[in-house]
């Protein structure tokens, strides 16, 4: 299958001009995201001008120069929204949220679709980095399928209420050196969490803001699937250092993590995407060590992650133990020994790596040399 690549397309793209502007398309700005997957290109423009006969006269012309200049059976997406002069500047603008002191670094894990295995990946990236010496905390921000209570076997625990100079704040419950919170602490067994999105939202900023965190070098944050309402409130009130994307190798799961890489990258959010993770890469039978069988299809993530241009941070194995760990509360990163516990740590250091590269502006060669040291002060901002 060829595979199209986003400077061709840029480069066809410089040859449209849009009408009244006397810039071409990629100068004015109108191109606001080039999105290539193999054969497959999304445009995403914006214009000045609400006139139907010239947004048209653009999508074909998009269409016909990719035809022409790059690849004639390309399958194309125009996505063309109208924009006053006046809003654009508003809109380009960054959304940052407020700092929490003493948290140095926020990463939201997320992916496009559920049952990609995502907590299970946040919690083990969790006890990992305490491994490795940093203090971490974990928001389950999963409000409608909270499993963070259970795969940290504290599911029948409840916050307190502490005073933390002269204001009450939550207390985070603690385990394996982890701080956690989560809405599961607060409704019963089995109990359906029924909230519209304000209301979830609200909940969410109460956990963050009312909560007595402490010194962390990581707060990660367990997202709820998509890129809906909740998303979009917490990157307006957390200062995310960046996001972590989580997928399996099978097409369709593929298709949404390319919609949640391209939410953080959008010019209204601007959230650096650290990498990509591969869950459910392969099986290998325990009685045949050497065997990998590809049952969701072979590298997905990591192709999708080299098209848009996002570092691919290593990939999980479909393995029982993985998930009777999770079931058990006891993170398979903690198995001391283990061909996990190596898997999951070399995720972990990649993760580390880009979160000290994009804090210190450094290349990745010299990100690496300063994660040598666990616990490093290269993670603070």
């Amino acid at each position: 299958m060829i595979k199209l690549e986003k400077k061709d397309i840029l480069k066809a793209l410089e040859t449209i001009t849009v009408a009244g502007e006397g810039q071409n398309m990629v100068e004015s700005g109108a191109i606001k995201n080039v999105v290539t997957f193999g054969d497959e290109v999304v445009v995403d423009v914006t214009l000045s001008t609400p006139a139907l006969h010239i947004r048209k006269r653009a999508e074909v012309d998009i269409l016909k120069v990719i035809h022409e200049q790059v690849y004639e059976k390309a399958k194309i997406k125009v996505n063309i929204t109208v924009e006053a002069p006046a809003a654009k500047a508003a809109e380009n603008a960054p959304i940052k949220g407020k700092n929490i002191p003493g948290i140095q670094n926020i990463i939201a894990v997320a992916s496009g679709k559920g049952g990609v295995g995502k907590s299970t990946i946040t919690a083990n990236l969790a006890v990992s980095l305490a491994k490795m010496g940093f203090k971490v905390g974990v928001l389950d921000a999963d409000i409608y399928g909270p499993s963070m209570p259970i795969m940290f076997d504290v599911e029948h625990e409840k916050p307190i209420s502490i005073e933390v100079d002269g204001v009450s704040k939550m207390k985070p419950i603690e385990s394996y050196e982890i701080k956690i919170l989560s809405i599961g602490f607060f409704t019963a067994p089995g109990q359906a969490v029924i909230w519209r999105g304000p209301m979830a939202s609200k909940a969410l900023n109460q956990m963050i803001f009312d909560a007595a965190w402490g010194e962390l070098d990581f707060l990660l944050l367990d997202l709820p699937p998509g890129t809906g309402d909740i998303h979009l409130s917490l990157i307006q009130s957390l200062p995310i250092t960046g996001a972590v994307v989580v997928s399996t190798p099978q097409a369709v799961a593929l298709a949404d993590a390319k919609k949640g890489v391209g939410m953080f990258l959008s010019e209204s959010i601007q959230i650096p995407v650290l990498g990509v993770i591969e869950n459910m890469a392969y099986f290998t039978p325990a009685e045949l060590p050497e065997n990998k069988y590809y049952i969701f299809g072979r590298e997905g993530a990591k192709n999708l992650a080299a098209d848009l241009n996002v570092p691919f941070l290593g990939e999980v194995p479909l393995v029982q133990s993985i998930r009777e760990a999770g079931d058990y509360g006891r993170p398979a990163a903690l198995q001391t020994a283990s061909e996990l516990e190596h898997i999951f740590e070399e995720i972990t250091r990649n993760v580390v790596e880009e979160t000290v590269r994009r804090n210190e502006n450094l290349p990745p060669t010299e990100a690496v040399k300063i994660t040598t040291m666990a616990g490093c002060s290269a993670v603070k901002k």
